[in-house]
């Protein structure tokens, strides 16, 4: 006789065994050691054994879960949706910018809704969007070509007394639009961003010429709402000529710095960098943008829409403690906050350009923004045979 067999015997004769007077039980167990060989004492543990019954929960134990509405998940996804998939802290500093205009395009929100939207943490919002996170992985692509010319002539960063307590200390880095193939025509993007209020601002330029690159960073500093004191780029042959060298070390700009970070050091640029990706690369992919006129219409969307949508109603962290312990590093950040709420706690910024700017902000409707930019963003695509 099998264990198993052995098992379907002591449960069919269990119950009758816990329920028996003395004298049944003793008959039981005689004919129980018999059947299945087993020693007395033994036996009499095995039929004494509790049977556990298994419970079947309908809801985990626990308090109820207050962001499993599916209500409120189909608000929250919209608004991250919106705000390209922002990490839970930068998508709860974003909820209150974009709430009030939410209703104009969706309808109405409960006043339940609104309270969770607005007092959810980060680690709930986390918890309720880990179903739809997509981890995607891209390979990263450097198309810096070294100006060997001139570079002797600008200082390293680290040479430079660099103060970026300052709103006006800038860096900059353009992006290539090559779909992998840097031969022939194509176009490229050019970052520029500020430290201090991390103001970001970009312009498509085609074939990234000394020349061309100049007039974008002039067209640039027109729309930020303070002077540059300090640019910093790497050493490329876009930023490294005579155009740029002659109009940031001319007449018209004696006291700004001019410097360049360390060749394949990107830390030393670290903040333009990350704009790359998360301004330019959300945007537009790896895609060949290679049509000619193409830039024009990357302009325009930059000009506009994006710039705005970027620096009024996208919130980014800034890192204000680095501890290292051991071999690891303890990294503190700001709450976020978006461009534009930095430049309004900047002291040295005019009253008057942070109205223009206040009015500006009030007069914008983010989910508009987006709308658009899908509108622009599509006829680029189409432009350049990529849809």
């Amino acid at each position: 006789m099998n264990y198993k067999a052995k098992e379907e015997y002591r449960l069919l004769i269990q119950p009758r065994y816990q329920c028996a007077n003395k004298t049944v039980k003793q008959r039981i167990l005689d004919e129980f050691c018999a059947v299945c060989g087993y020693h007395r004492k033994y036996a009499i543990a095995l039929l004494k054994k509790l049977v556990r019954v298994k419970k079947s929960f309908s809801k985990a134990p626990g308090p109820k879960p207050r962001y499993q509405d599916a209500d409120f998940l189909k608000v929250l996804q919209r608004i991250w949706y919106e705000t390209d998939l922002s990490c839970a802290k930068r998508l709860k500093a974003a909820i209150p910018l974009w709430l009030p205009k939410y209703g104009q395009h969706y309808g109405e929100l409960s006043e339940e809704i609104q309270h969770k939207l607005l007092t959810i943490s980060s680690a709930s919002i986390d918890r309720a969007l880990k179903p739809l996170r997509d981890r995607i992985e891209i390979k990263k692509r450097s198309q810096t070509k070294p100006g060997t010319l001139l570079k002797h002539k600008i200082p390293y960063k680290l040479d430079v007394p660099w103060n970026s307590s300052l709103p006006g200390f800038v860096e900059a880095d353009t992006v290539a639009h090559c779909g992998g193939n840097t031969s022939g025509n194509h176009a490229w993007s050019l970052t520029l961003t500020d430290i201090r209020t991390t103001w970001t601002e970009n312009r498509a330029v085609w074939n990234k010429g000394g020349y061309g690159v100049l007039m974008q960073i002039k067209d640039i500093e027109e729309h930020l709402p303070f002077s540059s004191l300090g640019f910093n780029c790497d050493s490329g042959s876009e930023f490294l000529n005579q155009h740029l060298i002659g109009y940031l070390q001319g007449k018209k700009k004696p006291n700004l710095l001019f410097a360049r970070s360390r060749p394949n050091k990107k830390n030393d640029n670290a903040h333009v960098e990350q704009k790359n990706w998360t301004h330019v690369r959300h945007l537009f992919g790896y895609g060949r943008l290679g049509k000619f006129g193409v830039d024009e219409l990357m302009n325009d969307l930059y000009k506009n829409e994006w710039r705005l949508y970027q620096n009024f109603f996208m919130p980014s962290m800034k890192l204000i403690e680095k501890t290292r312990i051991g071999s690891r590093y303890r990294k503190k950040y700001d709450f976020p906050q978006t461009p534009y709420q930095r430049v309004l706690q900047e002291p040295s910024i005019l009253q008057e350009q942070k109205e223009k700017l206040t009015m500006i902000y009030q007069s914008l409707d983010p989910f508009s923004l987006r709308k658009s930019t899908r509108i622009k963003l599509n006829q680029i695509l189409k432009y350049s045979g990529l849809k």
